[in-house]
């Protein structure tokens, strides 16, 4: 007889951006017994509440898995870093805050593809009972829910000029890019409140961590999930206190993100056959889409010397800058370190037969010296960059078990510039952002181009300067697609394909990835499964 401390409803592996509010939204009605697992500590790290902290927690490996990619081929053999939040709210935790949904076509794209209930009309919803708008109620907005949206506090000078040089440029201005139309330059809207990062774990667990039916356990990586009859019943995971297990009477949702989701279901047995016995695992079901096409945006960061001592960098070059920043922040919750550094952007089309954006272009008010997984080192002068994201890459990649010893990091690798496509639509994108920085608006502030440099200008040396510096954007999705097809890992429910008892609840879940940052689309997709679960719960 299961051991009834033991037992839950269910079981939520994973308390990042999706896992936390499904846990949460289980456990609301005090109905039902939940345990949410999270291989991370609690987030008491201060840098992770401090908006302009996610430059430390980027690097930090208490609170961050710090994954690397294989070697990637089409990119001179390079491994990309790969951060991802290893605490209470996940990489929502570490994130840089950009409040972005995508665009509404994605979501029809979705529908389109199968995936009932997924269009945009029937997700909008879950967006705005998420959210607590300061902009207040509206359409395509909502207010009293757990997650505070809010604007940048004032204006900034360098992100005004960058914005007037790209209306110079030709891109429209818009006022909100999550409203009726996403296209045009304008200022984010950040997940902050009370000028404080505001993470899953802010707005969905701290509310309902007093809840007595609800079991938060950090320190718990879950390790497999126990399949019997075709059913999944339980979780074994790792703990401080050794190798334990927990049964579900009803359901085990998995949200580990785009790499711990598949990861997961693969140590369990389910993927694909032949990986499955070369790692010597039980093949429970071969299941090709697990682990399959990983999604992600492709970026490259190019940076100028700025003219004037207005940028970030200028900041964490000086102790008396940094000690007057920390006073203000603490005293008033006012100055730089109030800010994510990250205050605009744009949404544009790199052909105009196009019918949505494909890139993304941000402004980050630093330039580095040095961007590794281990440290971030800014030039020693006023800096800042334009990033140049490609929305919507055709490269599709692999989550793999590296190892089967489930506390190892999975095999990463993505198929970033497969197409003519993928390097035009970057060489477009940095072709736009120099454009944008040769602006009248911005002549007062730009000095020399750093990286890549102005001799860098022919398709042939541009394209090299991608392939030897393009990163993945940090928004990994699809690699757990839903739909009803033969290369899909769950249905449009989020129940995964032939398994009783078991749903994927996160980024890995989308069809494809979306045009813009993926945090508040988990956020939704975690509102809609716990929505979904509780509907099949009652019936």
């Amino acid at each position: 007889m299961p051991d009834s401390a033991t037992t839950f409803d269910f079981i939520v592996t994973g308390a990042g951006s999706a896992g936390a509010v499904v846990a949460a939204r289980l456990s609301e009605s005090g109905r039902h017994r939940v345990l949410l697992l999270e291989a991370g500590p609690p987030d008491t790290n201060p840098w992770i509440h401090i908006p302009l902290g996610f430059a430390k927690t980027y690097v930090n490996p208490t609170i961050n898995w710090k994954f690397e990619s294989l070697p990637q081929p089409q990119l001179g053999n390079r491994q990309m870093y790969l951060p991802r939040g290893k605490t209470l709210g996940g990489t929502s935790s570490i994130n840089g805050m950009v409040y972005i949904r995508g665009n509404h076509a994605d979501y029809d794209e979705w529908r389109q593809r199968g995936c009932e209930g997924w269009d945009w009309d029937s997700v909008l919803p879950y967006f705005r009972k998420a959210q607590n708008q300061v902009r207040g109620s509206s359409e395509y907005h909502g207010t009293g829910g757990p997650l505070n949206v809010s604007d940048h506090i004032g204006k900034f000078e360098l992100a005004e000029a960058v914005l007037s040089a790209a209306e110079q440029a030709g891109i429209p201005r818009n006022p909100d890019f999550n409203g009726a139309n996403q296209e045009g330059c304008g200022y984010y809207q950040t997940t902050t409140g009370n000028r404080r990062r505001w993470s899953t774990a802010k707005g969905y667990l701290q509310p309902a961590k007093s809840r007595p039916n609800l079991v938060i356990s950090t320190l718990s990586h879950a390790t497999r999930i126990l399949i019997e009859n075709g059913r999944a019943v339980g979780v074994e995971y790792r703990s401080p206190k050794g190798l334990e297990t927990a049964r579900a009477k009803r359901e085990v949702v998995v949200s580990g993100g785009a790499y711990g989701s598949p990861q997961l279901l693969q140590l369990s047995g389910l993927g694909p056959a032949e990986h499955l016995r070369d790692m010597g695992i039980e093949v429970v079901r071969d299941m090709p889409a697990v682990g399959a096409n990983l999604h992600d945006h492709f970026c490259a960061y190019l940076s100028w010397r700025c003219a004037k001592p207005i940028t970030m960098n200028d900041l964490e070059n000086s102790l008396f800058q940094k000690a007057v920043a920390g006073m203000r922040y603490a005293l008033f919750r006012s100055g730089p370190m109030a800010s994510n550094g990250i205050h605009a952007g744009l949404f544009t089309r790199t052909d105009p037969r196009l019918e949505r954006p494909d890139m993304q272009i941000n402004l980050l008010e630093w330039s580095t010296l040095e961007r590794t997984k281990d440290r971030v080192v800014p030039h020693s002068f006023p800096g800042f960059t334009l990033a140049p994201v490609h929305l919507r890459p055709d490269g599709r990649g692999t989550v793999r078990l590296a190892t089967p010893d489930p506390l190892a990091p999975p095999a990463i690798s993505f198929d970033f510039l497969r197409t003519e496509y993928d390097m035009r639509a970057m060489l477009d994108g940095i072709r736009l952002a120099r454009r944008i920085a040769a602006q009248p608006a911005l002549k007062p502030y730009v000095m020399d181009e750093l990286l890549p440099g102005s001799p860098v200008a022919s398709d042939n040396d541009l394209g090299e300067f991608v392939r030897q510096n393009g990163v993945s954007n940090h928004h990994p999705s699809s690699s757990c697609a839903m739909g009803t097809g033969s290369n899909t890992a769950v249905d449009p429910r989020l129940r995964v394909h032939g398994i009783g008892g078991l749903r994927v609840a996160d980024a890995s879940i989308m069809p494809s990835v979306v045009a813009g940052n993926t945090n508040a689309p988990s956020i939704m997709i975690g509102e809609k499964a716990a929505s979904m679960i509780l509907e099949d719960a009652a019936a």
